[in-house]
């Protein structure tokens, strides 16, 4: 298995007897969690790169509801999240989501694998499942709430599993899934827009060099969209290579005086946080639907420093004073968070294949180069 981080490729180390065809070699059934196991990248409590740890004798995914599948991993990849978990980041949610009704003792996470993306072939499925079928090739970004990917083996649910691209390679694939289903979930669960909807578009993308909004570039350039993207200049390559209309490199002058010489837009992706959100009242068009949205929001923060229920309430508050403040300008204000989705990387699979966006697979290749 390889393990992608943006500019490097890692391999997870294992001895030979584990490399063969686990499928065929362990007879892969979900009653026989026991007597199985498989190697896997573990921390046993949050901290600092010193606690993960590479463990041969994790024991081996099992399917527990009808609708999942166990995925054998060829490839994952290293995002900003993994790095924050392994730290304890967001870790009061998260526990939250793995046990609503608080059941389990404390600490009963670990050994907690990490990783999100998946790239590899389906070994096993759930008596519900009927899309996939053992050997499909798939890709996948599975819930940072879930075992993740840094494992030989990882079980997902079908609505977050697609057809991976034919296009890409296992490594290729796996750069992807994560950093695309955030720029999704931001610009088209919270902004709204489609494929029908973005031509004619005006969308200013923040901090559009990193990993969501690359992918957020070559999504609204894919529906025709007019993107405006804000990064340094050694970037600025990059940025004309994946197709952006207008690039401003914020270290020539102050961003607000460059927008200043541009049109209003109908969308600001704003993947930076701090003082960008200023930017919205100014440079947005007023009363015609138009959208802010952050990926940058106190949601987990504030849970893990004043615990579920206060944390809940001050974002709450947080949330509905910036959203009044903004709605009174005419300008919607959104909050972005990723979420899973087979059926969104199944139309990112058709644009990659399709090449309808031809910067697609050099953006894979360079992050895994």
């Amino acid at each position: 298995m390889n393990i992608v981080c943006r500019r490097s490729v890692f391999h997870l180390c294992r001895r030979p007897s584990l490399i063969a065809d686990a499928g065929k070699e362990r007879g892969i059934h979900s009653s026989c969690r026991r007597s199985m196991v498989m190697p896997a990248w573990v921390i046993d409590k949050y901290g600092s790169n010193d606690v993960l740890r590479f463990n041969e004798n994790v024991l081996l995914p099992i399917i527990h509801y009808p609708n999942e599948v166990i995925i054998k991993v060829h490839a994952a990849s290293v995002n900003p999240i993994d790095v924050n978990m392994r730290s304890g980041y967001g870790s009061k949610s998260l526990n939250m989501s793995r046990d609503p009704l608080h059941i389990k003792t404390s600490g009963s996470e670990f050994p907690l694998v990490l990783g999100r993306d998946v790239s590899g072939t389906v070994m096993e499925c759930g008596l519900n499942v009927k899309y996939f079928k053992p050997g499909d090739q798939v890709w996948a970004a599975i819930p940072p709430w879930k075992q993740g990917t840094f494992a030989e083996f990882v079980v997902a649910s079908v609505n977050e599993v697609s057809l991976k691209p034919k296009s890409l390679s296992y490594t290729e694939a796996a750069s992807l899934p994560y950093v695309m289903l955030t720029a999704w979930a931001a610009l088209v669960n919270s902004c709204g827009l489609s494929k029908e909807k973005c031509p004619g578009k005006r969308v200013l993308i923040i901090g559009a060099s990193g990993g969501v909004g690359t992918a957020a570039i070559q999504l609204m350039k894919a529906w025709g969209a007019h993107v405006t993207a804000v990064c340094s200049g050694n970037a600025v390559t990059l940025m004309k290579d994946l197709g952006a209309d207008d690039i401003i490199d914020y270290t020539v002058a102050r961003l607000k005086d460059q927008l200043k010489t541009r049109d209003l837009f109908d969308v600001i992706l704003d993947n930076i946080g701090g003082t960008s959100e200023e930017l919205a009242l100014q440079f947005l068009k007023p009363w015609s639907g138009a959208t802010f949205v952050t990926l940058v929001t106190p949601f987990l923060y504030n849970n893990d420093q004043l615990g579920i229920a206060d944390g809940m309430m001050r974002t709450g508050v947080t949330l509905a004073s910036k959203v009044i403040k903004h709605y009174y300008k005419g300008i919607h204000y959104r909050w972005g968070f990723f979420a899973p989705s087979g059926p969104s990387l199944d139309e990112v699979g058709e644009l990659v294949d399709a090449g309808k966006e031809r910067a697609w697979l050099p953006l894979a290749r360079w992050i895994c180069s």
